[in-house]
């Protein structure tokens, strides 16, 4: 297993960016707008981690904004954490079989979303490319929020 990211949703960009850049000291990495989902991605490492990063290596700081605004309460602007694994279709059964609920299966052999036992979302991402489809998590319906 290999950490990835921590996600954060944000309210505005540019305070964000003033804030987890020019105050904290982090680096922008990468940005990706998405217009069909209505959102903007802006992954940041922290100084000295920015190769390690690039190489995928490195742990980040992914700050999530919303197009439509949303009032975000109640802890709702954290979104997740993510950890690349070797197989995912292996990491959920193991998940499962411990009586964790996976909330949103592999269905496509690359992600799934599971939550701790205090509803902090775990995004698990398989390693290279997605794996083939495969039963039960082909056709496994998403269950309650993730």
């Amino acid at each position: 297993m290999h950490y990835l990211h921590t996600m954060v949703r944000v309210a505005d960009i540019e305070k964000s960016l003033n804030f987890y850049c020019r105050l904290l000291g982090l680096k922008e990495i990468s940005r990706q707008e998405n217009e069909k989902g209505r959102f903007t991605l802006i992954f940041l490492a922290a100084p000295g981690d920015e190769d390690l990063v690039r190489e995928r290596k490195g742990p980040m700081v992914e700050l999530t904004y919303n197009w439509d605004p949303e009032n975000y309460n109640g802890g709702r602007n954290f979104g997740h954490l993510a950890y690349r694994v070797d197989d995912i279709y292996a990491a959920c059964r193991k998940l499962m079989d411990g009586g964790v609920t996976i909330n949103r299966p592999p269905r496509d052999g690359q992600m799934a979303f599971v939550r701790s036992p205090d509803g902090i979302s775990i995004e698990l991402l398989q390693r290279g490319p997605a794996l083939p489809p495969e039963e039960p998590w082909a056709s496994m319906p998403n269950t309650g929020a993730w």
